[in-house]
C-alpha cells in the first residue's frame, strides 16, 4: 500500500510540472522593432491647370503631367508611423491653354488668344526635390496601410518648350528666358496601400517677367491626380 501511494503522488507531482512546461513554451513571444522604413518609389499622374490667369484666360485640351522618383523615409518615433523623407524625382507637365507664345526664345511675344487658333500649349521638364511630414498606420510585418503625406517641393526646370499653331503657321519656342527656373510649392498625398490622391499647389509664378500688351503674367500651378507609392 505504501509503495502503491508513493507511485501515485509521484505521478500527479510529474503531472504538474509537465503541465507548467507546456504554459510557457505556448506563451505569445515579444515582437521586437525591425527599425524599418519606408523607402518608395513614387509615380504619379495629375491633371494640371493655372490659377492666377489673365482677363480673357480659357483652358484648352486636357493638359496632364508625368512625375516620379525616390523618397529616402527617415521615421521618427519608436513605432515608425511618423516620418520625415526627401529624396529626387522628375517631372513632365503640360498645360494647354490660349496664351500664344510667339517671337522667339530671347524676345519672346504674349497674346491672349480670342480667334480661333489650332493648337497652344507648353510643357516644362522639371527636376524635382521634396521634403515632406508623413503619417500613416504601418507596422513593419503590414506594408498595406493608410497615409497622409504632405510638405513642400522645389522643382528646376531643366527644358521647356512652347507651341503655337495658328491654322497657318507654326511656332515653336523652346529655351524661353521667361520662365522661372526655380518654382516651389505645397502638396499633400492621401491613401490607402499603393494608390492615393495628390494635390500640388505652386506658390511662386511659372513665369518671371512675362507680360501680354496689358498685363503681367503671374500665373501658377495647380495639379491634382493620384500618386502610386511603391516599396
Amino acid at each position: 500500500m505504501r509503495l502503491f501511494l508513493s507511485c501515485l503522488l509521484f505521478l500527479a507531482t510529474f503531472h504538474v510540472f509537465s503541465q507548467e512546461k507546456t504554459v510557457v513554451e505556448n506563451a505569445p513571444k515579444v515582437k521586437i522593432d525591425s527599425l524599418y522604413r519606408e523607402d518608395q518609389f513614387y509615380f504619379g499622374i495629375t491633371y494640371n491647370s493655372l490659377r492666377d490667369t489673365p482677363k480673357g484666360f480659357s483652358r484648352g485640351k486636357i493638359a496632364t503631367g508625368f512625375s516620379g522618383g525616390f523618397l529616402r523615409d527617415m521615421p521618427l518615433n519608436t513605432r515608425r508611423n511618423v516620418a520625415i523623407a526627401s529624396g529626387f524625382g522628375l517631372a513632365y507637365n503640360n498645360y494647354n491653354q490660349n496664351v500664344a507664345v510667339s517671337g522667339s526664345s530671347e524676345v519672346p511675344i504674349y497674346t491672349v488668344m480670342t480667334t480661333d487658333y489650332s493648337k497652344n500649349k507648353f510643357s516644362q521638364l522639371l527636376v524635382e526635390v521634396p521634403l515632406e511630414f508623413r503619417w500613416r498606420t504601418s507596422t513593419y510585418e503590414a506594408h498595406k496601410f493608410w497615409r497622409i503625406y504632405g510638405g513642400l517641393k522645389c522643382s528646376y526646370l531643366v527644358y521647356d518648350k512652347s507651341v503655337f499653331n495658328s491654322g497657318t503657321s507654326n511656332t515653336v519656342i523652346t529655351g524661353n528666358k521667361d520662365f522661372n527656373k526655380l518654382t516651389y510649392g505645397a502638396y499633400i498625398s492621401s491613401g490607402y496601400n499603393t494608390l492615393n490622391v495628390y494635390a500640388y499647389y505652386g506658390l511662386n509664378p511659372i513665369f518671371k517677367s512675362a507680360k501680354t500688351s496689358t498685363e503681367n503674367l503671374a500665373m501658377k500651378s495647380f495639379n491634382f491626380g493620384i500618386i502610386f507609392y511603391i516599396l
